[in-house]
């Protein structure tokens, strides 16, 4: 009986570890937002406390690097923002870059309604922000409300446990995936200042190296590590920020398998024998079979996630979370740039989704999935107009410090409060509890 047993559980394992499991994505994503909720509160709590000076004392504490003549010197803000970060933004990469060549974003059947929902979430609010700041300075940070944050937001889903189908998860994890694409791009194009061509050239051509070593199928991470750090250099010194340099050497890193499949199929027949004696050794080698299977891609996804989710991200919050009430504003915290981010957060997020996805629905670009409500999307574009960690990191590349910074960040963390907590009262409401053994079948089909 043992033996039966044992040998129905390896083929499910195997299937498990070949593929790319979104549902384990998902659930690291979602507890992360729990540690990254904790690391913003310590960071208002300890700005708005008597040891308000010791927080702002530890951004600005002065750490440098040298070799030789070589130095590079930067407070502890600038080395989370902008190298910290630069793994933020390479693990962003990768997942852009699975998501399109093999995962939800690969066909145009599968892409566009997330594009179309992604899009118009960037779009209104930045409409919004721009209404709220025509004619002023502060117009620079339109960009500050077009982003969602993807492990708040999925944090959020989360506390519904089985009320939310499968389906729409992914739905929103690939809408804040082309939304963070968009935010990438508006990073590079519209938040450099003071261009270094010859930096540049030297960080795209050395890129490119790498680019060629990837598409050799290369497959050892030290040496994209050490290209990385020497595009990363040079993108600093351009004037591009230095976090998109993690973008670009995520699109090195090759998506094919170090394995045929034909060589995983033999392997496998292999490991999954009958011969129960040797069962230890078996299960060993399929462990190893399996970890050879996955691409470059996959491993450094599956390694760097965790330390970007529970590491990265909750000590840049701890960084950039952290205003002061009535501090170095004057106490003049509400304004059109914390309106306009509040409200391009709250209500363009979720008007922008449901309007384009409607739009896409009638026009024939889109299907609109069977089981699916508008009230709903709804609360799937209240879930995206939680910004946060995308939001603040744009915030600081338009106003850098200060008064404006502040009123950023109280916009910010304000809708992204109240949208989790409207969006969460909207889905509950939306979706009903699932006893049904039905939906869990359809999962489980969708999973097999």
């Amino acid at each position: 009986m043992v033996k039966e047993k044992a040998s129905r559980r390896i083929p499910k394992k195997v299937v498990h570890a070949l593929k790319m499991p979104v549902q384990t994505f998902i659930q690291i994503e979602a507890a992360s937002g729990i540690v990254l909720i904790a690391a913003a509160l310590i960071a208002f709590v300890w700005a708005n406390s008597p040891l308000v000076d010791s927080y702002h004392a530890m951004q600005h504490v002065t750490v440098g690097v040298g070799f030789g003549s070589w130095g590079l010197e930067m407070d502890l803000h600038h080395w989370v923002n902008d190298l910290l970060m630069a793994l933020f933004f390479f693990l962003v990469g990768l997942e852009i870059k699975r998501e399109i060549l093999v995962g939800e974003l690969r066909t145009w059947d599968k892409a566009s309604l997330p594009a179309a929902a992604a899009l118009g979430g960037m779009v209104i609010p930045a409409l919004i922000y721009v209404g709220f700041n025509l004619g002023q300075e502060s117009i620079r940070g339109w960009g500050v409300p077009m982003a969602t944050d993807i492990a708040f937001a999925l944090g959020v889903l989360a506390l519904l446990g089985d009320r939310v189908p499968l389906s729409l998860k992914v739905f929103l994890l690939a809408l804040a995936i082309v939304d963070d694409l968009g935010a990438v791009l508006v990073i590079a194009i519209f938040y450099t200042e003071n261009l270094d061509l010859t930096a540049l050239i030297i960080s795209l051509v050395v890129g490119w190296i790498a680019l060629l070593y990837g598409r050799a199928e290369g497959p050892r991470p030290l040496v994209y590590l050490l290209v990385g750090l020497v595009v990363w250099y040079f993108m600093l010194k351009s004037g591009v920020h230095a976090t998109i340099a993690g973008v670009l050497m995520a699109f090195a890193i090759p998506l094919r398998h170090r394995m045929s499949v034909d060589e995983i199929k033999e392997e496998l027949r292999w490991s999954s024998g009958r011969d129960f004696e040797q069962i230890e050794t078996r299960i060993g080698h399929l462990e190893d079979v399996l970890h050879r299977a996955h691409s470059p891609l996959h491993s450094m996804e599956h390694t760097l996630q965790p330390w970007v989710a529970f590491v990265v991200m909750p000590v840049f919050a701890l960084f950039n979370a952290g205003v002061t009430i009535g501090g170095d504003a004057g106490g003049a915290m509400i304004g059109a740039i914390s309106t306009g981010a509040f409200l391009g957060l709250l209500l363009g997020k979720p008007i922008g989704v449901v309007a384009f996805v409607w739009l896409s629905v009638k026009t024939g670009f889109s299907r609109w999935p069977e089981g699916w409500s508008w009230a709903a999307m709804l609360g799937i574009g209240l879930l995206a107009g939680i910004g946060f960690t995308m939001s603040l990191f744009i915030a600081n590349l338009a106003f850098g410090s200060g008064a404006e910074l502040d009123q950023a960040k109280i916009g910010v963390l304000a809708a992204s409060v109240v949208a989790a907590v409207v969006g969460l009262g909207t889905l509950r409401w939306a979706l009903p509890k699932r006893a049904s053994a039905e939906l869990r079948q359809q999962e489980a089909a969708q999973e097999a």
